[in-house]
């Protein structure tokens, strides 16, 4: 299929149709969703020498975010950004949204064909979005998250979990929580590392799990606050939690105080991140260095424009960073 026929199929020309696809401003609303239909229906693909893209020509590279508000996906577009602008390139912002809207830019991607790359930051995709991604042809990379064969840049969420959870052992702690961060937007590898980490440092301390100390939680600080709430109503409470993240990390803090809890002579806290806020708080935590994985991702891209040598996996390390809400379990009989 080409431009022709979706133009056809609209009932308009092909340069109305180009500049409809291209989003051009001086072309009506309906008429622009008829053409896009159009491309929708035929699943047309831009052509690289029609639009004038072929690789390395159009000085932009895409990325495409779950959320903006979060403080991973602002570090990360800040290293990002900043190695792209070094290089002379520009970068489009795309926002997912909803389901709804998400489903749409994945279906109009093949005609759209705007950059040179695109990076993928902090989520997964289905085979459906990774078929479409194949079909555009220009390179795709990954931050924060792998995308089947696609050269990715992220930390290991296993070994992050791990520091974490051996650091609470290490100090005693036997009866430990962990409050997991769902969230449908992200890459479910993220939350299945973290909770491998937990049940396998566990087995390795021959702890035996207790399921009614795992709360799962979508993705706030609100939420990590009502599910510390709940691990202190059970029987025998935690001496210590593991949060997927720092933001569930400050919420159970919150939790804590308010119940009048000592941090860490009671409960001991840790998180992953390192948020700008866990030094503030004096916060345990995993740091994992979200603006160099930005930096990176852009570095592998530039490195695939210049036709050089791209390593598929690159590993960024994480550190344990120990501050002043955890320490050892409260007594024999608490622990």
């Amino acid at each position: 299929m080409n431009l022709a026929d979706v133009a056809r199929r609209a009932g308009v020309s092909s340069a109305t149709a180009s500049r409809a696809l291209s989003d051009h401003p001086h072309v009506a609303a309906a008429t622009r969703e008829r053409v896009w239909q159009a491309a929708r229906d035929l699943e047309y693909v831009a052509s690289p020498d029609a639009t004038g893209l072929a690789r390395g020509t159009t000085g932009r590279v895409a990325v495409v975010v779950p959320h903006l508000a979060r403080w991973w996906f602002g570090a990360a577009l800040e290293g990002l950004s900043g190695a792209l602008r070094a290089a002379g390139l520009d970068l489009l912002l795309y926002r997912l949204g909803d389901p709804a809207a998400r489903q749409a830019f994945f279906d109009e991607l093949p005609a759209r064909r705007r950059a040179d790359a695109v990076v993928l930051l902090g989520f997964g995709v289905d085979e459906r979005e990774r078929e479409r991604l194949d079909r555009i042809g220009v390179g795709i990379v990954a931050a924060g998250t792998r995308v089947g064969s696609h050269p990715s840049v992220s930390i290991d969420e296993y070994a992050a979990g791990r520091q974490a959870m051996d650091h609470l052992l290490h100090l005693g702690h036997r009866r430990i929580g962990m409050i997991v961060a769902a969230d449908p937007d992200l890459d479910l590898a993220q939350p299945a590392g973290r909770s491998a980490a937990y049940r396998a440092a566990l087995a390795d301390a021959g702890i035996d799990p207790d399921p009614d100390l795992t709360a799962t939680v979508t993705w706030s600080p609100e939420c990590g606050a009502r599910a510390m709430s709940g691990l202190l109503g059970l029987a025998r409470p935690p001496t210590a939690v593991y949060a997927h993240s720092d933001e569930i990390a400050l919420g159970a803090l919150r939790t804590l105080r308010r119940a009048g809890y000592r941090v860490p002579g009671d409960v001991s806290v840790i998180g992953i991140d390192d948020h700008p806020l866990a030094a503030i708080t004096d916060l345990s935590t995993v740091a994992q260095p979200a603006a160099e994985q930005g930096e990176l991702a852009a570095r592998t891209v530039l490195a695939g424009l210049a036709g050089e040598p791209v390593d598929p996996i690159v590993t960024v390390p994480t550190r344990l960073v120990i501050r002043g809400t955890s320490g050892r379990p409260p007594g024999p009989g608490a622990s």
